[in-house]
């Protein structure tokens, strides 16, 4: 009975929890935190065995209210959402984890509020990737993104102006997808993923499939903040408590970028989409476009967590050049890369929360040989994901980035293969700056007393608690593990399930 239900359990559960935050807390808010943890690792737990069973035995479906599809609603765990649910729910642990350390620091007096909408956040992300419904996943789409709002709004003075422009630019890409789904309901008759797959080759010449496509497609890619329309990002990035910042980063963009893989992959079908409209090619362009700009503009930055920011336009860029190759092994990269950059971008959010926490900033032009004294562990976390980001091997950034040369050499696109060539080098120039300043700087002249700031004349900053080291540290050194598994974790898993037609 268990196993049955399981695909709907993680959904229900996070939206329980969060209901009940407002209730449980009324006495001592330090239970929101609690509640929030709790939840997020039973969330771990079954996703876990969700994919074991799911490696082990096959698909696993559950109908709601035991109405079969395609009239009922259908939850789905293929070795996809199974193992894009498990990355997630992992990695907002992780995060969640780091908060506890925090306190609310960030947020004070806000914590009941803020720990329900991570878990309406949490519910939402996992509602969209284990449902088999198109307009299901809307209305989670929804949840997942007014969740996201509050949580960037609850930051810094500028929040509210960040979290207001994402509101306006989610809602336009939400009136898309919706829109997108109108059309196509009026053509096919039905909601159903695998119902509508089977459909459309027997419509494949209405236009209205075609605009259907596209405006589905455009409506996920402001969601995804692939290139031109990542507006909303970099403020929504910087200006976001620390919490949000990597929760968001890591989870946000990649839920969006399961969907369209979803959708144009295994709902239109790689040949349908082909003879219907050249949109994979587009995205790969605009995602190699992006790539450069992101990486362009993350060298000109230099608050840290606004260079992470313009640092996911391009790692997203990376996943959309996979999209974009639609073949084997542009696939696998791009799936690959959703995993690895979560972990990276993750990591690196959570070395700039300790870095603000300890040193009061995160900004790139104070750091110096002492905080590699100074906060050593954090340092180190971060050098390690700075490497994966540039794809050095044997961490897991090299080997999605391999993947996604070796897709762009089968398809002989050399564009394609030379931007992720010179990404890396752009990469390189912008976190080598920064270990440049901790690692090969000289130490800092010790000036007049009268010169220093009150925090500095207390002293050394102290390094951060285990709480606050140790998420960016497992985050981090998972990325070495990730890769040295990477092959197994690609025959295991997403070799399974290769989209038909590639």
């Amino acid at each position: 009975m268990m196993i049955q239900n399981s695909p709907a359990l993680v959904p229900l559960l996070l939206l329980a929890a969060a209901i009940s935050i407002p209730v449980l807390a009324i006495k001592k808010t330090s239970v929101a935190y609690l509640v929030a943890a709790a939840a997020s690792f039973c969330s771990v737990t079954i996703s876990a065995y969700n994919m074991f069973h799911v490696w082990k035995s096959g698909p696993l479906t559950y109908h709601f209210g035991g109405w079969i599809p395609p009239i009922g609603i259908e939850y789905v765990l293929d070795s996809l959402s199974a193992f894009v649910a498990l990355v997630v729910n992992v990695v907002a642990f992780i995060v969640l984890c780091h908060a506890g350390g925090l306190k609310g620091r960030e947020i004070p007096g806000k914590s009941v509020p803020y720990y329900s909408l991570v878990l309406l956040f949490l519910c939402g992300a996992n509602g969209i990737i284990m449902t088999g419904d198109l307009f299901n996943l809307y209305v989670f789409l929804e949840i997942f993104a007014l969740a996201g709002y509050g949580l960037i709004g609850i930051g810094e003075k500028q929040a509210p102006v960040a979290a207001f422009r994402y509101l306006i630019m989610g809602t336009v890409g939400a009136s898309f997808y919706l829109l997108g789904l109108g059309f196509l309901y009026i053509v096919t008759g039905s909601l159903n993923m695998a119902d509508v797959r089977n459909i459309l080759p027997l419509v494949q010449g209405n236009p209205a499939i075609a605009a259907a496509l596209s405006l589905m497609v455009i409506g996920m890619g402001i969601k995804m903040a692939i290139f031109p329309l990542h507006g909303w990002l970099p403020d929504a990035y910087t200006y976001a408590p620390s919490t949000t910042s990597a929760l968001v980063a890591p989870i946000g963009t990649k839920v969006a970028a399961y969907v369209i893989i979803r959708l144009l992959f295994f709902v239109f079908d790689v040949k349908f989409v082909s003879h219907t409209l050249p949109i994979t090619d587009l995205i790969g362009w605009l995602a190699a476009i992006g790539i450069l700009f992101g990486s362009v503009m993350a060298m000109a930055q230099n608050e840290m967590k606004r260079m992470l920011a313009y640092s996911s336009v391009a790692q997203i860029g990376y996943i959309g050049l996979g999209i974009g190759l639609a073949n084997p092994l542009g696939y696998i990269g791009a799936v690959l890369h959703i995993l690895n950059h979560a972990f990276m971008k993750g990591a690196l959010f959570l070395v700039a929360a300790n870095l603000r926490k300890n040193a009061g900033h995160s900004d790139i032009s104070k750091l110096d040989a002492s905080y590699r004294k100074k906060l050593p562990w954090s340092m180190a976390a971060f050098t390690l994901a700075a490497l994966s980001m540039i794809g050095l091997p044997p961490t897991a950034g090299f080997f999605s980035k391999w993947y996604l040369a070796l897709g762009a050499i089968d398809k002989g696109n050399w564009v394609f293969l030379g931007v992720i060539l010179l990404s890396s080098l752009l990469n390189a120039v912008y976190f080598f700056r920064i270990l440049e300043k901790v690692y090969l700087a000289p130490p800092p002249v010790q000036g007049p007393e009268e010169a220093l700031s009150p925090k500095e004349k207390k002293g050394p900053i102290a390094e951060e608690e285990y709480s606050l080291m140790i998420p960016a540290v497992v985050l981090s050194f998972s990325l070495l593990l990730l890769g040295l598994w990477n092959a197994n974790i690609v025959k295991g898993i997403i070799q399974r399930i290769i989209p038909l037609g590639m």
